[in-house]
């Protein structure tokens, strides 16, 4: 699965044609962030890419998750993002 990490800085605009491009391709994507702003841009990441998708007949579902990542040798905790259509 194609992981897409999000920062607090990501324009959700470019992140929603990756997430579509990746569904388009693989058929379900994870979307990684850490921190609120991440988060924020991710949400709204996916509900754009919903709106793109949704002329296809495709209705995208979110499933959220904890995970461990390690950035620079420190562990950190992050939100996951499973994007699959429904």
């Amino acid at each position: 699965m194609e992981v897409l990490k999000v920062s607090g800085k990501s324009n959700p605009n470019a992140v929603a044609g990756a997430l579509s491009g990746v569904l388009r391709d693989n058929g379900c994507a994870e979307i990684q962030a850490i921190g609120a702003g991440a988060i924020n841009q991710a949400v709204k990441a996916i509900a754009i890419a919903r709106g793109f998708m949704a002329p296809s007949g495709l209705n995208l579902v979110c499933i959220p998750a904890f995970t461990d990542i390690v950035i620079e040798g420190e562990e950190r905790t992050a939100i996951k993002f499973i994007v699959e259509p429904r």
